[in-house]
C-alpha cells in the first residue's frame, strides 16, 4: 500500500490517505456500509455535542520517520508519555510565571488520555510525512518581525516570577482578549481544555458552536456567494454544501489580524510554535462525515500561499458526548484588561523612579 500511494499523483494520494483515515476512524470492517441517521429534511444528522480531545500530535514526531501508524505497543507507550507530560502535578514545584502550564494544577487541564483509535502518528494525513509544510520566506520574515512586538518582561521578587508589560491591548493574544478561543479555530485544534463542538442543523443552515469563547459560525447552505473581499471576519466567512453524505464548509475572508494557523508547541519544531502568517490569503475547507453512531470524521485542508509552501490536510475524530456544553464566560478581555494595562503603566513608573 505504501509503495502504491507513492505512485499516485498528489490529489489521488490525498484521497487515498483520507479514505484510509476515515475507515480506520470508523473502527469496523464494514465501516463503508454505515448509514448515517437522517434529519427530517433528509441530510445526514450531525447534530449534538462532539468531543475533539486527542493526544495524537498534529505533526508526526521526527523520531518516527515514515511510520504513519503505531503498533499497539508503541501507541500505548506514546500515550503514557503524553499523559505524564501533561500532568503538571507531577512536575514538582514550579513558580507561577506567565507560563499558564505552571500557574494551574492538573485539575484544570483536559487534554484527554487517549490517542486516535486509528493509531496514526499524526493528525496530518497529507503531506505523507505527517508534517506541516515549510513556511514561505514572507511568513518567516513576518515571524521575526512579530518577535519584536513581544511585551517586555521583568522579574518580580525572588520566586522567579515574571510579568508582562504590554504597551496596549493589541500586544495581548486574541484569546486573552476574549476575541477567539485558542482551540476553536477554525480549524479545530485539540488543546488544553474545552475541546467541544456543538452542531445544529436546519434545512438551509448549519451552526458550529465551539465551547472555547462560545464562538458560533452560522454556515448558509443555500449556495449564496461569499462576502465581498473587503469584508473580513474574525472566524472568516463560511459557506457549506453537501457532497453525498459529507458536509463541506469552505471559509474565506479571514481578517489579517488573526494568524493563518496556530501551531501547537512542538519539541521537534519549537521555532514554528505559535501564530504563523496572517489570515489575509487563508482558505480553509472542512469536511464532516458521520462514520459511526458516536463518531464524525472531521477533515480540514489549509491553503495559504503567503504562509505555507503547500497545502496540508488533517483528520480529527469527533466523539459523541453526553455532557452538556455551558457558556464559556471569558472575562480576561472584559474585566482584567484594564487591570493588566494599569499594572503595566505602574511598573513603568516604578522603573523610571528607580532610575
Amino acid at each position: 500500500m505504501k509503495n502504491l500511494l507513492k505512485l499516485l499523483p498528489c490529489p489521488a494520494r490525498l484521497a487515498s490517505l483520507t479514505l484510509i483515515a476515515t475507515l480506520l476512524l470508523a473502527g469496523a470492517a464494514n465501516a463503508s456500509d454505515y448509514k448515517a441517521p437522517r434529519t427530517s429534511h433528509g441530510h445526514p444528522n450531525l447534530q449534538g455535542i462532539w468531543d475533539f480531545r486527542t493526544l495524537t500530535p498534529l505533526e508526526r514526531p521526527k523520531a518516527f520517520g515514515d511510520k504513519a501508524v503505531f503498533t499497539k505497543e508503541e501507541a500505548e507507550a506514546f500515550r503514557q508519555q503524553a499523559v505524564s507530560r501533561n500532568d503538571v502535578d507531577n512536575q514538582g514545584d514550579i513558580p507561577a510565571t506567565f507560563d499558564v502550564e505552571a500557574a494551574y494544577n492538573s485539575f484544570w487541564w483536559d487534554f484527554g488520555t487517549e490517542i486516535n483509535e486509528d493509531r496514526r502518528t499524526s493528525l496530518i494525513v497529507d503531506p505523507a510525512n505527517g508534517r506541516v509544510p515549510a513556511l514561505t520566506a514572507e511568513a518567516m520574515a513576518g515571524m521575526k518581525e512579530s518577535q519584536k512586538r513581544i511585551p517586555p518582561v521583568r522579574e518580580i521578587g525572588s520566586l522567579g516570577m515574571t510579568s508582562f508589560r504590554p504597551a496596549g491591548p493589541e500586544y495581548l493574544g486574541l484569546s486573552e482578549r476574549c476575541l477567539l478561543g485558542f482551540n476553536a479555530g477554525p480549524p479545530l485544534m485539540p488543546s488544553a481544555y474545552n475541546n467541544n463542538l456543538r452542531i445544529v442543523q436546519t434545512p438551509d443552515h448549519v451552526v458550529l458552536v465551539t465551547e472555547m469563547v462560545h464562538t458560533a459560525r452560522i454556515v448558509p447552505l443555500d449556495g449564496s456567494p461569499h462576502l465581498p473581499a473587503e469584508m473580513t471576519e474574525w472566524s472568516g466567512d463560511s459557506r457549506g454544501h453537501w457532497e453525498g453524505d459529507t458536509l463541506v464548509v469552505t471559509t474565506t475572508n479571514f481578517t489579517d489580524k488573526i494568524p493563518a494557523f496556530q501551531m501547537p508547541f512542538s519539541i521537534d519544531n519549537p521555532t514554528m510554535s505559535g501564530a504563523v502568517g496572517t489570515g489575509k490569503t487563508l482558505k480553509l475547507v472542512e469536511k464532516f462525515t458521520r462514520v459511526g453512531e458516536a463518531r464524525i470524521a472531521y477533515e480540514y485542508t489549509v491553503t495559504d500561499p503567503q504562509t505555507f509552501t503547500a497545502p496540508f490536510t488533517a483528520v480529527i475524530p469527533l466523539k459523541a458526548s453526553e455532557n452538556q456544553m455551558f457558556e464559556y464566560a471569558c472575562h480576561e478581555g472584559n474585566y482584567a484588561m484594564a487591570g493588566m494595562l494599569k499594572g503595566a503603566r505602574q511598573m513603568e513608573k516604578e522603573a523610571m523612579a528607580a532610575k
